[in-house]
């Protein structure tokens, strides 16, 4: 049998490699496309960079609002994954998660993550979605004001739907005992080592009086001083005073750092469920190793937050890439 000629050889060869390519491009557009940091190596290189200094501007001009953003993700990815759908605006015939309790009149920072969209479409359209949006801007959010910075993993796609039930069942509310903290974290598939690392997000933030109303009026396991201190600014009465705000770490709000867990050890959690973490029961530990060492909180973290950005993403052909963070396409 005649040998094959050197181009006859050269020809399939690039046969092989362009199968290779169709099968490889298959698997990245399959359902079960996995997550990865270099997600947009060729098909947005720039996006890292356009969140960054979107997250910059908008802290430079608040920098509450960095706390903000990471609250958003939280509450986002707790409700059918960290699919956006916490995005999406009522419409007449369509109810999102927005008016859901732990999110009405609370979660906030939509239209950063709007500025930030428009900024990206802008450089590569239709590329980036929403969700991998938020997943980036709530690290650099916690790297901005202090904390420790991580390789975002993206190639997240946006849902097109939402539930409000969701939002109602699956976010802790400020009111939560820890085996209720436990549980609802353990359902995301988060341990409570997770749980508790996760809390010192609120290193950062404010919370509004509604929230933490009971907390210094009605509980014993404050801290007195601290609780008068509270009540000057959250009338006892439902109703009046519920949006005015207190910070969520006494010392530092706008710095990310370990001060969180030392206000627990003396009784002076902001929310319920925070206290809850340093009460006598089983996170007493963990509080305890964080205030001995910032680096193993930052660590530990930086962990939770990976595990969180990982709940049943959409991927591949499920879902879609939105034009407009607040509408499906």
């Amino acid at each position: 049998m005649a040998q094959p000629t050197w181009s006859a050889r050269r020809v399939t060869a690039a046969l092989v490699v362009m199968v290779v390519v169709v099968v490889v491009l298959a698997v990245a557009g399959g359902s079960w496309a996995q997550l990865s940091p270099s997600f947009y190596s060729f098909s947005c290189p720039g996006v890292f960079n356009a969140v960054k200094r979107g997250m910059q501007s908008a802290i430079a001009r608040e920098k509450r609002i960095g706390a903000s953003i990471v609250r958003l993700f939280f509450h986002d990815c707790f409700v059918q994954g960290c699919d956006a759908s916490l995005l999406l605006d009522d419409t007449a015939s369509f109810t999102g998660e927005k008016t859901a309790n732990p999110n009405n009149g609370s979660v906030r920072g939509f239209e950063v993550i709007d500025a930030i969209k428009s900024a990206v479409e802008t450089i590569c359209p239709g590329v980036v979605s929403c969700a991998d949006i938020l997943a980036i801007a709530a690290r650099d959010s916690v790297a901005i004001l202090g904390g420790p910075s991580w390789d975002v993993k993206v190639g997240r796609r946006d849902s097109r739907t939402a539930s409000l039930s969701g939002a109602n069942n699956n976010i802790p509310p400020p009111t939560s005992g820890l085996a209720n903290l436990t549980s609802l974290f353990a359902a995301q598939g988060l341990s409570q080592k997770d749980m508790v690392a996760l809390s010192g997000s609120h290193t950062i933030g404010q919370a509004r009086c509604t929230n933490f109303r009971a907390h210094i009026y009605n509980e014993t396991n404050i801290d007195s001083g601290f609780a008068m201190r509270r009540q000057s600014g959250c009338p006892r009465n439902s109703g009046s005073g519920d949006n005015n705000l207190a910070p969520l770490d006494l010392q530092t709000p706008t710095v990310f750092e370990n001060n969180y867990y030392k206000n627990l050890v003396v009784k002076k959690g902001l929310l319920h469920s925070d206290q809850e973490l340093f009460n006598g029961g089983a996170t007493d530990a963990l509080v305890q190793s964080y205030i001995s060492s910032q680096s193993t909180f930052f660590a530990d973290f930086v962990t939770g937050m990976i595990k969180m950005g990982d709940i049943t993403p959409l991927t591949g052909s499920n879902g879609e890439i939105r034009k407009n963070c607040r509408r499906i396409n």
